[in-house]
């Protein structure tokens, strides 16, 4: 049976979580931590690709206090990995390594249809471009 679709429905109304899927919702605002297990920030929302369904960037935000000084991360979502234990995501990166990432303020729209922004972000983190993946 697969876990995913008769799981899925309680009712007859659609659940936010089954083993391997979780609502946009859930995630966002989850803990990112560093590999210290230290809350780096947390998932504010994510970019995904309109064709293939792919996430490409999680945006964790950063510092700041109630908005003020926060700062947006894109990270590559490839770069992040579940921990059910934390009950949210870990990131092999340290607050200097983060510091120096590719930033951008709330008030500032990235241009994602720039490819190069994305190789910027892609590039720092080490990782492929999302979109060689396809």
């Amino acid at each position: 049976m697969d876990n995913d679709m008769p799981d899925s429905m309680i009712g007859g109304s659609a659940i936010d979580e089954t083993a391997r899927l979780i609502s946009s919702d859930k995630v966002e605002g989850t803990a990112v931590y560093n590999r210290q297990e230290q809350k780096l920030g947390s998932v504010h929302n994510f970019m995904v690709d309109k064709v293939t369904g792919q996430v490409a960037y999680a945006i964790m935000s950063f510092g700041g206090f109630l908005g003020i000084g926060e700062k947006y991360h894109p990270l590559p979502w490839r770069v992040l990995t579940y921990d059910e234990r934390l009950g949210g995501y870990v990131i092999d990166l340290d607050r200097g390594q983060l510091e120096a990432a590719p930033t951008y303020e709330p008030s500032y729209d990235p241009n994602w249809a720039d490819r190069s922004y994305g190789n910027r972000i892609d590039d720092y983190y080490g990782v492929p471009s999302y979109w060689g993946l396809m």
